[in-house]
C-alpha cells in the first residue's frame, strides 16, 4: 500500500475548449497521458495525495465530471485545494460531493495505514518575487495557520509517520525558512509534497531532505505526469 503524489493536474471542468497545450506541447493530450501513467503505476490499495490545481471548474457542479474521472483511476485520492481551484467552496459541500475512494483535505488529517497525512494550500512564501504585502501577508498568515490547525488536529496520533501535502513550495527560493518549515519541523514532519511550479524542469525546484525533511516536487508538468512515489 504505497503512497504516490502529483498536483497540477488542472483538468477542463466541463469546457470542452479548454486546452492546455496553449501553455506548450508538453501539455497536448494530457489527461491521456496522466491517466496512462497513473494506471502503470498506481495500484487499487495504494493512496494518491493530489496537491492542488485539480479542475478549472468555477463551480462544483462543472467539477463534477473531473471528480468523476480521478475516481476511475486505481487507488484513494486526497484532495488539498490549489490556488486555480475556484470550484471548492466550503469543505463541507466539497466532501458530500466527492465520489467513494476521494477525500479532501481541510484544517484536519486523514490516516492511511501508518501515516497521517495534513496539508494546506499555502501561498507565497516572504522573500519570494512577487511577495507584496499587506495582501500576500495576510493570505500568507492565514495559510500557516491553516496548517497549524492541520498538524494540531493530528497530534494526538502516536506510532504514526507524518506527511504534508501543500500546493505551494513551503518556502521562496532559495530555500529560506517560512512559518510553513518551521510548523512542519516542530511537529516532525517526514515528507513534504508540492506543485504550482510550472515551465521549469525538476532540478529548478528544490528536492531532497532539507532539516530532516524529505521534500518532493509533484507538479504534473514537472514529473512527466506521471505520479511519484513518496513511501511504499
Amino acid at each position: 500500500m504505497a503512497i504516490y503524489a502529483i498536483g497540477d493536474l488542472h483538468l477542463p471542468g466541463g469546457q470542452a475548449d479548454k486546452s492546455m497545450s496553449v501553455f506548450g506541447p508538453v501539455w497536448e493530450n494530457h489527461p491521456q497521458k496522466l491517466e496512462a501513467n497513473w494506471r502503470r503505476n498506481v495500484g487499487g490499495e495504494d493512496l494518491v495525495l493530489v496537491a492542488g490545481d485539480i479542475s478549472w471548474a468555477m463551480g462544483l457542479p462543472e467539477a463534477e465530471a473531473d471528480l468523476r474521472w480521478l475516481a476511475s483511476l486505481p487507488g484513494r485520492k486526497l484532495l488539498i485545494r490549489g490556488n486555480h481551484d475556484y470550484w471548492w467552496s466550503s469543505i463541507s459541500k466539497v466532501r458530500r460531493s466527492l465520489p467513494q475512494g476521494v477525500y479532501a483535505l481541510q484544517n484536519d488529517h486523514f490516516c492511511w495505514e501508518d501515516w497521517i497525512i495534513c496539508g494546506t494550500r499555502g501561498w507565497l512564501c516572504p522573500g519570494e518575487e512577487g511577495f507584496a504585502e499587506p495582501g500576500d501577508e495576510k493570505i500568507y498568515l492565514r495559510e500557516v495557520q491553516r496548517l497549524k490547525l492541520s498538524l494540531e488536529s493530528a497530534a494526538r496520533r502516536e506510532g504514526k509517520g507524518l506527511l504534508v501535502a501543500l500546493h505551494y513550495p513551503p518556502f521562496s527560493r532559495p530555500q529560506l525558512p517560512s512559518g510553513f518549515t518551521e510548523l512542519m519541523e516542530q511537529h516532525g514532519v517526514q515528507a513534504c509534497v508540492y506543485g504550482h511550479i510550472h515551465n521549469t524542469e525538476p532540478e529548478g525546484v528544490f528536492q531532497g531532505n532539507l532539516r530532516g525533511i524529505d521534500y518532493y516536487f509533484v507538479a504534473a508538468d514537472g514529473v512527466n505526469f506521471t505520479p511519484v512515489l513518496i513511501r511504499e
